[in-house]
């Protein structure tokens, strides 16, 4: 998984500026059933991907409310997973169902970090009296969730902004599509993020992803170590692309793979806006 997250502030006063940008790949198994993003229900207020892994159904990576409630999650790489740990894919539904604000949810979620695999949690809450709120937590980090400032962020299966190699190479790229943000079309800009988040160049060699995943990634690590993995049967699958421009209009695009099938992929739009 890797994320890429621009933050304006304060709220852009051109309409064709955009305050929030965000562009994500989800890597999995190709076969690991689950649902393209769609509305949960007949309501049309919580827009995600849903895992459908049996005992882990309704979970996601990524998804987003009309109130401007905003999650993605990332797992950090580590060579043991405990089977017995609750379901990181909750983490961002329950969040989406929530009444807590983002920070105090963080708050609540670093109590129990450790019941938990490896895991990177940003929430929002988009559209407040203060501004766009985002905060980060990761259970393998500091024991407090923090406020992210305005600017350009990445976060792939390690820390928030761990200098891996191909998230710094990622960031680049998405920067310099954002520079270009105001001149693009909305459809041109959804078009040059998904293009970034699909660069398959090796970032090599890259000793911070070598050490973190030790011998298991060592094998598929000319693979892994780019922006869109793409390994046998295993890789990037979906890319969401999420803008919100000055006037709380949100374009909220997801790329995904039909079928486990690399050549085969389904690209759908929704566009809303967020209730004040």
């Amino acid at each position: 998984m890797c994320i890429l997250l621009f933050k304006f502030d304060p709220r852009p006063v051109s309409k064709n500026a955009y305050r929030l940008i965000l562009a994500a790949n989800r890597d999995e198994f190709y076969h690991r059933p689950s649902k393209s993003a769609d509305f949960w229900d007949s309501s049309n207020e919580i827009l995600s991907g849903l895992d459908m892994e049996e005992g882990k159904e309704g979970g996601t990576w990524l998804g987003i409310s009309k109130k401007g409630k905003m999650a993605a999650l990332t797992n950090y790489m580590q060579p043991k997973i405990d089977k017995n740990a609750k379901a990181r894919g909750a983490l961002v539904t329950n969040f989406l169902t929530s009444d807590l604000d983002s920070f105090s949810y963080l708050r609540k979620v670093a109590l129990e970090g450790h019941l938990y695999n490896g895991f990177n949690l940003i929430a929002a809450d988009l559209n407040t009296t203060k501004g766009d709120v985002i905060c980060y937590y990761g259970n393998k980090g500091e024991p407090e969730p923090i406020f992210l400032n305005p600017g350009v962020y990445g976060l792939s299966n390690s820390l928030l902004d761990t200098p891996w190699k191909k998230l710094q190479y990622g960031k680049q790229l998405f920067t310099d599509v954002i520079k270009q943000s105001q001149d693009l079309t909305k459809e041109d800009l959804v078009k040059e993020l998904i293009k970034v988040m699909n660069n398959q160049e090796p970032q090599l060699p890259d000793p911070a992803i070598e050490d973190q995943g030790k011998d298991y990634i060592r094998p598929i690590l000319n693979k892994y170590a780019a922006v869109c993995v793409r390994g046998p049967g295993y890789g990037t699958r979906t890319n969401t692309v999420i803008l919100v421009d000055a006037e709380g209009q949100v374009t909220f695009t997801e790329r995904t793979m039909l079928d486990a099938d690399i050549n085969q992929w389904k690209t759908s739009t929704y566009q809303f806006k967020l209730q004040t």
